[in-house]
């Protein structure tokens, strides 16, 4: 499968997870949507304290659940250069974290699991300068004609980049294979 037809499959996914009006559905082959999600918060959640235990790193995690998603945060008050290593450049050791929980949520329920998980609001800052990318590209093309190219992202990112592309009344695509994967935008 194309990465292109993955990233599809997920959007289907998405959409599949909803009935027509738009609400979650409460019924699947292992019980309801929302009990399987918050099962999948309490493995990720556990998994994740076990990770900071052993690194002996102090953090709080927090689950929610919302728009058919887990959502996992690790959060601490004070400054701490051991969260921030937890996220490390360009979000590599997040994404990397991410990918390792919903591997142990995978490995406790047999279902593959697309929580999010967040360290210190990384990805809620990282959205707004996503938008602010999105917002700069759609002037671009609206300014020259002339599609614009951007940095290859995770698929994640690449989704709230589409989001907001198709906010502004533009097209977005995305090219490109693994680690290369970017946006296009244009106007038709």
């Amino acid at each position: 499968m194309s990465a292109e037809s993955t990233e599809h499959a997920l959007s289907d996914e998405i959409i599949d997870d909803q009935d027509a009006s738009g609400n979650e559905e409460t019924s699947s082959p292992k019980g309801s949507t929302s009990s399987r999600l918050e099962e999948e918060g309490d493995v990720a959640a556990d998994y994740l304290e076990e990770l900071l235990d052993i690194a002996d790193i102090d953090g709080d995690i927090d689950i929610e659940v919302r728009n058919g998603r887990t959502y996992i945060s690790i959060v601490t008050e004070e400054e701490s250069d051991a969260l921030d290593n937890l996220v490390g450049e360009d979000g590599e050791v997040l994404e990397a974290l991410q990918e390792l929980t919903r591997l142990s949520v995978l490995s406790a329920t047999e279902n593959r699991s697309r929580l999010v998980l967040d360290i210190n609001g990384y990805r809620q800052e990282r959205t707004g300068h996503l938008q602010k990318i999105a917002e700069d590209a759609a002037a671009s093309v609206k300014e020259s004609g002339n599609p614009v190219a951007l940095e290859p992202m995770s698929a994640y990112e690449r989704k709230i980049v589409h989001d907001a592309v198709a906010d502004l009344g533009l097209v977005s695509e995305s090219e490109g294979e693994g680690a290369g994967r970017h946006i296009v935008v244009s106007a038709d």
